[in-house]
C-alpha cells in the first residue's frame, strides 16, 4: 500500500516539515551529487552510520563496498555526529522521493499540533532512536545506513496516534492490476508497520541487509511514545474542531 494522500487539512503552514524537506534535496544534490558514484560513495564513507565503527566493533581497515568502484575504509575514528548526518542522506532517487513523499503526507498534521520548533525536535529525536534500535539489532553491523526513513517512522507513528481514523487514499497493487482505496490511518499504518517488523527479525539472527527495517520500528515506536508530551493539547483541540465543522459543512469525506 502506498499513500497518495489523506484527508485532513491542516491549519498552519508545515514550515518545519518543508525545511526538513529542503535539507534533505539539499544534501542530496550539494554533497551527494544528485546519486553520482564517487560524491554518493564519499557522503556514505564519511556522514553514514556505521554501528559497528561508532561502537569500535569494526575491525581498524575493514573495506566496506559501496558501489561498484568506491569502498569506504574504516579508520576507528567514527563520529558521534553520524547519528544526525544519516538521517538527512539517502541512497538513491527512489530512497529520497519515497521518504520525502511520506514525509510530506504525514507530516504536516503532526507538525500542525507541536508548531514548527516542537517538531524538529522530534522528527531528531525520532531519528535518534531509529538510529539506536538499529544499532542494537546488529552491534556489529559494517553497513552503512543513511536515510530518513527512522525519522518518518515516528512522525508515521504520531500520525497513527493522533489521527487513527482519517482516511487515507491509497494505491494497492494487485500484480498488474492497480487502484485506490480510502484506508483509515490506523489500518495503513499498522500494515506498514507489520511488514517492518516482520521483515526486520531475520536481522536478529545475524543477516544483514539494504534495508534498516529495526531502525522503521523504533522510529515508529517512538513516535507513538513521544507524540503524547511534544503535541500541544490547544492545537490538537483546535485542529479537531475545525475537523468537526467541517464534517457537517461538508458531510462525511
Amino acid at each position: 500500500m502506498f499513500p497518495l494522500r489523506d484527508i485532513n487539512p491542516a491549519l498552519r503552514r508545515p514550515i518545519a516539515v518543508l525545511l526538513i524537506l529542503l535539507i534533505n534535496v539539499g544534501a542530496w544534490a550539494i554533497v551527494q551529487g544528485l546519486g553520482q558514484d564517487q560524491p554518493l560513495a564519499q557522503s556514505l564513507c564519511e556522514y553514514a552510520l556505521i554501528p559497528g565503527e561508532l561502537l569500535r566493533l569494526a575491525p581498524v581497515g575493514t573495506i566496506i563496498p559501496v558501489s561498484q568502484n568506491f569502498g569506504c575504509q574504516l579508520d576507528g575514528d567514527a563520529s558521534a555526529w553520524t547519528l544526525v548526518t544519516h538521517m538527512f542522506l539517502h541512497g538513491g532517487w527512489f530512497h529520497i522521493i519515497g521518504n520525502m513523499w511520506f514525509l510530506w503526507v504525514f507530516g504536516d498534521n503532526v507538525e500542525d499540533v507541536m508548531g514548527p520548533v516542537r517538531f524538529v525536535g522530534f522528527y531528531v529525536l525520532c531519528g535518534l532512536a531509529a538510529a539506536a534500535a538499529q544499532i542494537a539489532s546488529d552491534p556489529t553491523a559494517a553497513v552503512p545506513m543513511v536515510g530518513a526513513s527512522g525519522a518518518i517512522g515516528g512522525v508515521m507513528g504520531a500520525y497513527a496516534r493522533l489521527y487513527p481514523r482519517t482516511q487515507v487514499i491509497t494505491l494497492i497493487f494487485l500484480g498488474f492490476y492497480w487502484t485506490t482505496v480510502a484506508v483509515p490511518a490506523f489500518a495503513m499504518l499498522g500494515y506498514w508497520f507489520f511488514i517492518q517488523l516482520i521483515s526486520g527479525l531475520p536481522a536478529l539472527g545475524g543477516a544483514s541487509g539494504g534495508v534498516a527495517f529495526w531502525a522503521h520500528v523504533g522510529g515508529f515506536l517512538a513516535g507513538l511514545l513521544l507524540v503524547g508530551p511534544m503535541h500541544r493539547p490547544d492545537y490538537l483541540a483546535q485542529h479537531a474542531r475545525f475537523a468537526e465543522r467541517r464534517y457537517f459543512d461538508s458531510g462525511p469525506v
